[in-house]
C-alpha cells in the first residue's frame, strides 16, 4: 500500500472540552471517547454526549469498546452519534460490523503478531496497532517494536502504543502509518490532555509529512 501524503492523526482518550477545542484548533482528523470498563478514561454516556456536542463536523468522533456487550455499544451509538466505532477487545468480525457503522478494529503487538487474523476483518476502515498485549486495554504509554509490523499487508493501519511528540516524527518517517493514535503521550494526566504535548505532535506528524514528499 502506498504511503499516504496526509497522515491521519487521532487523539483518543477525550474527557474535556479544553481538549477538544484545542484538537479541533489543530485540525486532527478523529478523537476518540473511551467506554472501556477497564480504561481510566472511561466516560458515562451523559459525559459523552457533552462532549459529543462540542466536536466540529471535520472531526471523526470514534467510540472506543472492548468487550462491551452489544446492547451498549447500540446505546452509546444512538446517544452519542459515533461516526466510527473502534473495537479493542476479543468482538469478532460479525459483532463489529453487526452496527452498520464503520468501524477500526484494534491488534494488540505486544503479543503474538497474528496478521492472518487480520484478513478477517476485510471491511474495517482501518486496522489499528498497539502495544499491549492480548487482553490489554491499551493507554499504557508503551511502544512496540516497529519492526514487527509484516511488509506488505496491504492493509491501512493507524499506529498506536507509545507515541509522543519526541518519538512520532520518526515512527512516521520508519512506518509511514495510514494515521497515528496517541492518549497518554500528549496528556499531564491521564484523561487530561496538555496543550503544548498537543501541538508539538501535531507539527511533528506534519513535520514528517513534509520530509516524506
Amino acid at each position: 500500500m502506498n504511503a499516504p501524503a496526509h497522515t491521519r492523526i487521532k487523539f483518543c482518550g477525550m474527557t474535556r472540552v479544553q481538549d477538544i477545542a484545542l484538537a479541533s484548533e489543530l485540525g486532527v482528523d478523529a478523537i476518540g471517547l473511551v467506554f472501556a470498563q477497564r480504561s481510566s478514561r472511561r466516560l458515562d454516556i451523559e459525559s459523552a454526549r457533552a462532549l459529543r456536542s462540542q466536536v466540529g463536523d471535520g472531526i471523526e468522533v470514534v467510540a472506543l469498546f472492548m468487550d462491551n456487550d452489544a446492547a451498549f455499544v447500540q446505546r452509546v451509538i444512538d446517544e452519542v452519534q459515533p461516526r466510527l466505532l473502534q473495537f479493542h477487545g476479543n468482538e469478532d468480525e460479525a459483532f463489529c460490523r453487526a452496527f452498520g457503522i464503520p468501524y477500526l478494529k484494534a491488534f494488540a503487538m505486544g503479543g503474538d503478531v497474528a496478521p492472518q487474523a487480520w484478513s478477517r476483518y476485510a471491511d474495517a476502515v482501518a486496522l489499528l496497532l498497539d502495544s499491549h498485549a492480548a487482553g490489554g486495554a491499551g493507554g499504557t504509554g508503551h511502544r512496540f517494536d516497529w519492526s514487527r509490523i509484516p511488509r506488505d499487508h496491504g492493509r491501512a493501519f493507524l499506529l498506536a502504543g507509545g507515541l509522543d511528540p519526541d518519538n512520532v516524527f520518526d515512527a512516521v518517517r520508519a512506518v509511514r502509518p495510514w494515521g497515528v493514535d496517541v492518549s497518554s503521550g500528549i496528556e499531564s494526566a491521564p484523561g487530561q490532555k496538555d496543550a503544548a504535548r498537543m501541538r508539538r505532535f501535531v507539527e511533528e506528524v506534519r513535520r514528517a509529512d513534509d520530509a516524506s514528499r
